[in-house]
């Protein structure tokens, strides 16, 4: 993401001028990819997606493999092939031409929230959005996903306090320097708050970290309320993120300028 500043003249009669600056944005755009949770599609996201393509931003859903119309792999798709999948998708949307590879974001639901932070770490992202983000153990990494639950570990693990050193999605949320959203279910019946309280103790390098718990709302929005609720909190950070990010720099343009006029004027 980037401002240019043209200094320039306007003609104003055939032998006159008035002086001119020009402050404009590059003509890229912000990415923001959507990853569904567990069990769920990309058409859960569309309506959230055309409401941040309206910022000026390009948006991308997709669906996990293991869901839609591969579905029938449910049983057997692995986290690694899941992340695999991110990974494509991350790569497919900063190759487009009028997408801006400095100004990235993900947007996770529970399970897609769980690859989207270990996503962070292998990949340039400069925002996280995480509603309700799932925690696993880091053993049976090539088990089907569906056969985690089957561990009884992973219960209790989500209840208690998990050090950031000791889990993969949690040191990658460590490294992360990017500004995150996390937002909470108030009736969470998958994800306890212990989860969410590691999640937040983990982002100790983030620029910024917002936290926002939806009323009433259970793991996966099903009340229209929440699900409105949610995007609105979606929404009004995402704005503040790229509108925020185009003032700073569009400030730091104007700076420099007066500092090189001001040296020039000094010789």
């Amino acid at each position: 993401m980037d401002i240019h500043l043209n200094r320039f003249s306007i003609a104003v009669e055939p032998d006159d001028a008035v002086d001119a600056t020009l402050l404009a944005p590059r003509p890229e755009l912000p990415g923001i990819l959507f990853v569904h949770g567990w069990g769920g599609n990309q058409e859960q996201d569309l309506s959230r997606a055309k409401q941040l393509a309206g910022l000026g931003s390009v948006c991308l859903t997709f669906d996990l493999r293991g869901h839609r119309a591969n579905a029938a792999r449910k049983e057997t798709i692995t986290r690694a092939q899941n992340l695999h999948d991110l990974c494509a998708t991350y790569d497919w949307l900063v190759g487009q031409p009028q997408v801006d590879a400095g100004a990235i974001a993900l947007v996770g639901v529970s399970y897609g929230g769980y690859l989207t932070a270990l996503l962070s770490e292998m990949r340039p992202v400069r925002w996280l959005a995480l509603r309700s983000p799932a925690l696993y153990l880091d053993r049976d990494w090539d088990l089907p996903k569906a056969r985690l639950h089957d561990d009884p570990e992973l219960f209790r693990y989500r209840r208690r306090e998990v050090d950031a050193d000791d889990n993969r999605v949690l040191r990658a949320c460590a490294a992360f320097t990017g500004d995150v959203l996390l937002v909470q279910a108030e009736h969470d019946e998958i994800l306890p708050q212990a989860v969410i309280d590691n999640y937040a103790r983990a982002f100790h390098s983030t620029r910024s970290l917002t936290r926002r718990l939806i009323p009433g709302a259970d793991h996966g929005f099903s009340g229209k309320p929440a699900q409105r609720q949610y995007t609105e909190v979606l929404e009004a950070w995402m704005t503040e993120m790229i509108i925020g990010a185009r003032s700073m720099i569009a400030a730091g343009k104007v700076r420099d300028d007066k500092q090189q006029r001001r040296a020039g004027q000094g010789r």
